[in-house]
């Protein structure tokens, strides 16, 4: 990383975490907008309004039709923002960072002004606004994940500090809601999230580069505004040329690169020469979706993302619930969820650090013993994998145990695992699979995993009133332990084979 180019990456660095954290996964604190949204009397009846001004207790089919309402918006919410990231994906692939970002400003600036002008009579707009919402935040995620590529070393640690953002962002509709229970309106807090779309046009155009950032970083490399004053045309083509040149280095196994001058030019030809041969058969996006890697990783993600939605979802009747509609006690929890979720931005990097070191180590055995780099991310991949599969059944577990003071544990393991779980899957389609297709396998596997997190709903009516759901869904999490074992499997593979041919 050059010295030179290090107050512009660390702005970038900074100020894509302050947008993480201000905006990009604001839909899953969904919990606290809720509170909100029953005190405007959102989706209720006429005749249930008017109880409301007698009476704080409404029929309990009354409160079931509206909780529907309010868990069918969270479904469509949610399943856009996985699904839409495939299209978004292939977008920022294919048009590169400057459209993507325009993109998830128009979306997010639209939602956030249909949500600042709805009211009890135009409730139904939030169908509309919501599912906007989430895909203008998932943009904003998506482009930002490659600043991890200006950090070298430190890229796993990156990626996951900003998916640990993404996951504390949920705690700005807590502050939405207590700004409420101070006398500022919903309108006016909705606002000013659509007025700071101005910064969010300044950062696309100042600090973010119109292309992808490159990996590996070639040296002099600059973007936003400093490209407008300092890199020319011949500068940055001789910077693409050493990102190819370190690219093709990498692929190289330690044998080639510590062997003779001679050896190694004609080595370098050759693999040029299958390099072009042998991309599209290897390294074809269609070959990657198809893997075992990736289906099982998709496998994995789906059931315990589902399991994260469902939770979140009825959050909010499982608290009345158990606190005997008690309003006070509900809204005392929803606070305290909401603050937990905050500290996702603190516990995501631990999983990034404990891959980097595992790299690391690993890179250095793989000097001895000849293993690929591929096998080398593989192996700093397990332990991350199968530490959040364990933390997502803890979570599981602590749920469907029916005591009001054990959610507080349950809080606290739901946004461990969460913020561990998106970080571990950026991560993983980062160092398992090729770079240029990582728009693409990212949107795909968030695709493929929103259609699973279709059933949320119907699992929404029968939760609140049977543990079935939560043993089920206890029981395909531990199931996702077999990802991290068949990665295992496939690493030692890798080394046998690796230790045969030396």
């Amino acid at each position: 990383m050059a010295s030179k180019g290090l107050p512009l990456y660390l702005a970038t660095l900074l100020t894509g975490l302050l947008e993480c954290i201000g905006f990009a996964g604001v839909l899953f604190g969904w919990t606290s907008l809720l509170f909100v949204f029953k005190a405007e009397n959102y989706f209720s009846e006429p005749c249930e309004q008017d109880c409301l001004l007698q009476s704080n207790v409404t029929g309990p089919s009354d409160l079931k039709a509206q909780d529907e309402k309010f868990s069918l918006i969270f479904t469509l919410a949610s399943f856009m923002n996985n699904f839409m990231t495939f299209p978004t994906g292939y977008i920022f692939d294919r048009f590169k960072t400057t459209v993507a970002r325009l993109i998830a400003i128009f979306f997010y600036t639209c939602a956030t002004i249909i949500i600042a002008f709805t009211s009890a009579n135009t409730a139904m707009l939030l169908f509309l606004a919501m599912p906007m919402l989430a895909v203008g935040g998932i943009l904003f995620l998506i482009t930002n994940l490659q600043i991890g590529n200006l950090f070298g070393k430190h890229r796993s640690t990156i990626i996951t500090l900003y998916n640990g953002a993404f996951d504390s962002s949920s705690a700005v509709f807590l502050v939405i809601k207590l700004l409420y229970e101070q006398g500022i309106s919903l309108r006016s807090s909705f606002i000013f999230m659509s007025v700071c779309s101005v910064w969010h046009i300044a950062r696309t155009f100042l600090l973010m580069p119109k292309g992808h950032i490159p990996y590996p970083l070639p040296p002099n490399y600059s973007y936003g505004l400093c490209s407008r004053f300092g890199a020319s045309k011949k500068e940055n083509k001789a910077a693409e040329h050493e990102t190819k040149e370190l690219r093709s280095k990498e692929c190289l196994p330690p044998k080639e690169e510590n062997s003779g001058p001679e050896q190694q030019q004609q080595q370098e030809q050759q693999q040029q020469q299958q390099q072009q041969q042998e991309q599209h058969e290897q390294h074809s996006f269609r070959r990657c979706a198809l893997s075992r890697r990736f289906i099982l990783h998709v496998v994995w993600l789906s059931i315990i993302q589902l399991w994260h939605y469902l939770f979140i979802g009825t959050l909010n009747s499982l608290l009345t619930k158990l606190s005997g509609g008690d309003k006070v006690e509900v809204s005392a929890y929803t606070n305290a969820f909401a603050i937990t979720q905050f500290f996702g931005v603190l516990c995501a990097p631990w999983n990034g650090l404990l891959m980097d070191r595992l790299k690391q180590k690993y890179q250095k055995a793989a000097k001895r013993t000849g293993s690929s780099s591929e096998a080398v991310a593989l192996c700093s991949m397990v332990p991350s994998l199968a530490l959040t599969s364990l933390l997502s059944l803890g979570f599981a577990l602590c749920a469907s145990i029916p005591v009001m003071q054990l959610q507080y544990a349950t809080f606290i393991l739901q946004v461990v695992s969460r913020s561990f779980l998106y970080g571990c899957n950026a991560a993983f389609l980062t160092l398992a699979f090729p770079s240029e297709h990582f728009g693409k396998l990212f949107g795909l596997v968030m695709a493929l995993s929103a259609i699973v997190s279709l059933l949320q709903f119907p699992l929404f009516k029968v939760s609140p009133e049977s543990n079935a759901v939560y043993v089920s869904m206890g029981l395909a999490i531990f199931l996702t332990l077999v990802h991290p074992f068949l990665v295992y499997r496939e690493c030692r593979a890798e080394k046998t084979k690796s230790s045969v041919d030396a």
